[in-house]
């Protein structure tokens, strides 16, 4: 009897100088579940579900919007949750990471890719982290990637004169500049022609062998179709938005996409499991919100005992190890060039 009255008065006193072992381990989640933005944020909210498990979740529902943003993190606050998950859009997180910072509680996004979130770190002293890419992944891959790719061959530039396609060419064309290789040739076309062979005849005559285009799917599809036409042998490299639904023009086998993965494809076999046990297709934000949970439980884990969470990593994930550079995006890109191979893009690596 003494020793059960000694062990109560312990774990009493335990609990009373120890509170963070004693509580369980509480995160949060906010997406938008209501509003225009609804499918994605269900989306996130099953692949964040799924890789939780017995983790308690505090949900809280953005609506991609600065007042719901807001709405959340104090929600998360008052529940004492110890890492945020979530948020989608720039207007939701931005009003939600002051709230958040104050409180001590870490932000990782799966989602929001505006280069100033991270940028302004210093300045802000917001807590936050992303899985999702930065706005200028896209373009800095690119340029990285294809000009390894093209160092020893000649290449066109050519771009639609909007803003992103501009960009995209532009950013290629200064990587090349800083290895000191230069386009033989550089263009901006007319985009949403029915036929690009003019294009294609000045290209050839350039004696190009590769092209990058800042453009659209369907015109970097007529464009393979009109070189093919003229004997031209060309091969033509595009971004992220060859992925799109095309309006009828097929895309010409060995076309090249710098983009990011089909996560399902690079996925591990166990959380795509998980997922299939709980009939959750593993699409759009499904994977990226499960290893951002991921993250978040491990790094909750190790800090239980040392204040505000640090999410440097590595952490072992769903979509591979994940670490987090000074500023809190990803220390690697996630980037990666793909072949089309007449049906979907095959990574370049394996063929």
């Amino acid at each position: 009897m003494q020793f059960a009255k000694a062990a109560t008065a312990l774990m009493a006193l335990s609990l009373a100088v120890f509170p963070a072992y004693a509580e369980a381990l509480k995160l949060g989640l906010a997406a938008p579940l209501s509003g225009s933005s609804e499918l994605l944020g269900r989306q996130v909210l099953n692949g964040a579900r799924a890789a939780a498990g017995d983790t308690a979740l505090e949900i809280a529902d953005d609506a991609c919007t600065a007042e719901g943003g807001a709405a959340a993190a104090r929600r998360f606050v008052e529940a004492g949750v110890r890492i945020a998950v979530g948020f989608l859009c720039t207007e939701s997180i931005e009003a939600a990471l002051p709230i958040l910072k104050d409180a001590g509680i870490p932000t990782i996004t799966p989602g929001v890719r505006t280069d100033s979130l991270t940028d302004r770190r210093e300045k802000t002293g917001w807590l936050v982290y992303r899985l999702a890419p930065r706005a200028d992944g896209e373009e800095n891959a690119i340029g990285t990637l294809l000009v390894t790719l093209w160092r020893d061959s000649l290449f066109a530039v050519v771009d639609d004169g909007t803003i992103y396609g501009r960009d995209l060419a532009e950013n290629f064309r200064a990587a090349a500049g800083n290895r000191g290789l230069k386009p033989v040739f550089v263009d901006t076309y007319r985009p949403q022609m029915e036929n690009q062979i003019g294009l294609a005849g000045r290209l050839r005559k350039a004696g190009a062998a590769n092209v990058f285009v800042g453009g659209d799917r369907d015109d970097i599809a007529i464009m393979t179709r009109d070189a093919a036409g003229l004997g031209a042998r060309l091969t033509f490299a595009g971004g992220e938005t060859l992925r799109s639904a095309s309006n009828g023009v097929p895309l010409a086998p060995g076309t090249l996409m710098v983009g990011l993965p089909e996560w399902a494809d690079v996925a591990d076999p166990a959380a795509l499991q998980t997922l299939a046990e709980r009939h959750i297709a593993p699409e759009g934000y499904v994977l990226p919100a499960y290893a951002a949970m991921q993250v978040a439980i491990a790094a909750a884990g190790a800090g239980q005992d040392s204040g505000t969470p640090r999410l440097a990593g590595p952490y072992p994930t769903a979509l591979g190890e994940i670490r987090f550079d000074s500023k809190g995006d990803l220390a690697a890109s996630p980037y990666r060039i793909f072949r089309y191979d007449g049906a979907r893009f095959v990574p370049l690596e394996s063929q």
